[in-house]
C-alpha cells in the first residue's frame, strides 16, 4: 500500500492487487473513495468514446470546410465572369460614345 497526499491535504492510499497492478482510488462527488480495475476500465472506455466522438467531429468539420471552400471558389468564378462581361460592356459603350462624339 502506498500513501500520497493531495493538494487539499487529503491522504490517499494506493493498493497493489495480487496481479501486480496498482488500483488508483477516485474521489466521488459524495467524498468517498473507490477504485479498482472497474474504474480504470470505465475511464478507458470513456476516453475511447471521447476520442471517437472527437474524430467524428473533426471529420465533419473538415467536410464542411471543403464544402465552404468549393462554394467560395464557385462564387469567385461567377464574379470573375460577371466582371469580364461588365468590362466588355464598358468598352463597347466607350467606343459608341467616342463614335457619337466625333460625328
Amino acid at each position: 500500500m502506498t500513501n500520497a497526499t493531495t493538494g487539499s491535504g487529503t491522504l490517499v492510499q494506493y493498493t497493489q492487487g495480487q496481479d501486480g497492478q496498482f488500483y488508483v482510488p477516485v474521489v466521488t462527488q459524495s467524498g468517498s473513495l473507490s477504485g479498482g480495475p472497474i474504474m480504470a476500465e470505465d475511464q478507458a472506455r470513456k476516453r475511447e468514446l471521447r476520442l471517437l466522438k472527437n474524430r467524428e467531429a473533426a471529420r465533419e468539420c473538415r467536410r464542411k470546410k471543403k464544402e465552404y471552400i468549393k462554394c467560395l471558389e464557385n462564387r469567385v468564378a461567377v464574379l470573375e465572369n460577371q466582371n469580364k462581361a461588365l468590362i466588355d460592356e464598358l468598352k463597347s459603350l466607350k467606343e459608341l460614345y467616342c463614335q457619337q462624339k466625333t460625328e
